[in-house]
């Protein structure tokens, strides 16, 4: 599914020829963003009972499970995989950075602030890249990035403290120091995940993603499991939660994997990174709908708005003028990026990961 494809209707933009391929994009779309919200909204009613740390184990295992069995349904995808398991030490740098860094920080995060709160951090991950790309990489700037940044950044802050009627987890007192300790953990994971963009295009930018991820979902699993094992107390947990935890991971998380890859290499990984921006929107209406939190209030609906325009500034500019690159064939998109050419056009390649977000190439949000 996540294969590089030529022809017609792929290669950074839908150009299929009939009705039904013009649908497909916005089918996908509507799906990753439901799955997503869903997974938000899970995430949150299972860390109420089971400790985060097992949630993010127990996703991560099962995700590993179900992707795992795809990458080996095709040659390419289990050459692949050998070829990522035969790189030890980059597999358990990204191991660490998008899933037990990630997952624990940001399901921490939704045990004392919520499910929606956490979603907004979480959405800001385009920006925290855009910062992290300029301070150690020595991205390209922009005015328009740098104020969309800041947008997005105030709006989320002021939606932690603003939106009193939010779900909150358990380990919540509602005092504004919870709050930001919560969304600091949030912000933390977000944070990893965004340096994982930037490690998996230096290690793995060779390997198809869908074929890297069964040795780095792994390598995950045994991080969280053993410290699952070793520091939380699993014995409360009941089998309905397990069963919730696993449905998390396989029916939610998983799909999410297969269909962002496939919206990258259709539409590029700011489309794709756009389409987070949605989410944060249908978690806290899905909070309301459940009864689990009070209708939303106008300023907390303005601080969403306000970050996601901020989010969408920074990913949604223009190259500067001359900065254009000649299309290349999809047949390239599976070769190891130059490190001397990174303009947006070239993030229309599926395995350029520095504009993706977290859940679009692997996790970019409990999904």
């Amino acid at each position: 599914m996540t294969s590089a494809r030529t022809g017609p209707g792929h290669g950074g933009g839908d150009r299929g020829g009939d009705g039904a391929g013009r649908l497909v994009v916005p089918a996908l779309a509507a799906c990753m963003v439901l799955l997503l919200a869903a997974g938000w909204l899970l995430s949150g009613h299972l860390v109420a009972g089971v400790p985060p740390l097992a949630v993010a184990a127990g996703r991560t295992a099962t995700a590993f499970v179900v992707i795992m069995v795809i990458a080996s349904l095709t040659p390419r995808g289990r050459s692949g995989a050998r070829t990522a398991a035969a790189r030890p030490r980059a597999v358990a740098v990204l191991a660490f950075l998008g899933f037990f860094a990630y997952y624990s920080g940001t399901l921490l995060g939704t045990r004392y602030v919520g499910a929606s709160r956490v979603g907004l951090i979480v959405s800001l991950l385009p920006c925290v890249t855009f910062v992290i790309g300029i301070l150690a990489f020595r991205e390209p700037s922009s005015r328009r990035k740098v104020l969309g940044t800041v947008l997005a950044g105030a709006g989320a802050i002021g939606f932690l403290l603003a939106d009193g009627a939010a779900s909150a987890g358990p380990g919540s007192d509602g005092g504004p120091a919870t709050l930001l300790a919560g969304g600091a953990l949030a912000f933390g994971g977000t944070l990893a995940y965004a340096l994982y963009g930037y490690v998996y295009r230096q290690r793995m930018s060779d390997v198809p993603a869908l074929a890297a991820l069964p040795a780095i979902t792994g390598a995950g699993t045994l991080m969280l499991g053993l410290t699952a094992l070793l520091f939380v107390p699993l014995g409360g947990v009941s089998a309905a939660d397990w069963g919730g935890v696993a449905v998390l991971g396989a029916v939610l998380t998983a799909p999410v994997f297969l269909i962002s890859h496939e919206l990258i290499l259709r539409k590029g990984p700011l489309f794709t990174s756009a389409l987070g921006l949605a989410v944060p929107f249908l978690v806290r209406l899905g909070e309301w709908g459940l009864g689990t939190a009070d209708a939303p209030g106008a300023l907390p609906v303005l601080l969403i708005v306000a970050s996601a325009a901020g989010v969408w500034l920074t990913v949604g500019g223009r190259r500067p003028a001359g900065a254009a690159v000649p299309a290349r064939p999809r047949a390239e998109s599976d070769s190891r990026a130059d490190a001397e050419s990174q303009t947006e056009s070239e993030n229309d390649r599926p395995d350029h990961r520095a504009s993706a977000t977290a859940e679009a190439l692997p996790p970019r949000s409990p999904s």
